[in-house]
């Protein structure tokens, strides 16, 4: 399990998200968003990039990693990640770390087109629960299996314990390194 740091961009290309992203170090993978300009830029490594032209008010995210899964497509090439950001109201974190743990994210893993699942906090802002999902296609996010894990009692449960949630899928932009 890694951490990761995040840095949320609004560039409006893949090219210029490319060439934001080769002015990091060290490697750095750029995710457009496949609906919109939100484009997100993950890297590794005990301290964030700097920046060499730094967007105004951006700002690299510490994610902690809580949980990560192999996915049943392990070792095949993900061409998006589909990412859910939540907050979950108070009194209920225990049973939505629960769920995610135990039932969800290794459900979703399971699911062919999926080749990892993770989880990731951000202990000092808002959203955040990150869950990202590297998937072989964006078909995945519909397929039955898919939509089974989803429709389980306890997620019938959680789901409504969310707030500040963005569901979101994206594309691979670029890999540099």
């Amino acid at each position: 399990m890694q951490d990761l740091w995040l840095l949320k961009s609004g560039t409006s290309s893949i090219d210029q998200a490319s060439m934001l992203a080769r002015t990091l170090s060290p490697e750095v993978q750029s995710w457009k968003a496949v609906d919109g300009a939100l484009v997100y830029l993950y890297a590794t490594g005990i301290a964030p990039p700097v920046l060499a032209s730094p967007e105004p008010a951006a700002k690299w995210l510490r994610l902690a990693c809580l949980q990560e899964v192999q996915g049943a497509s392990a070792g095949q090439a993900a061409s998006h990640r589909y990412v859910v950001e939540t907050d979950v109201l108070p009194g209920f974190e225990d049973d939505f770390n629960a769920w995610y743990t135990q039932e969800h994210l290794p459900g979703l893993a399971a699911v062919p087109g999926n080749v990892r699942a993770a989880r990731y906090i951000d202990a000092t802002g808002s959203p955040r629960y990150y869950a990202c999902y590297d998937l072989v296609g964006a078909e995945t996010l519909g397929s039955p299996q898919w939509l089974a894990v989803r429709a389980t009692p306890w997620s019938s449960r959680v789901r409504p314990a969310f707030r500040n949630t963005r569901r979101t899928m994206f594309c691979l932009a670029g890999v540099v390194g």
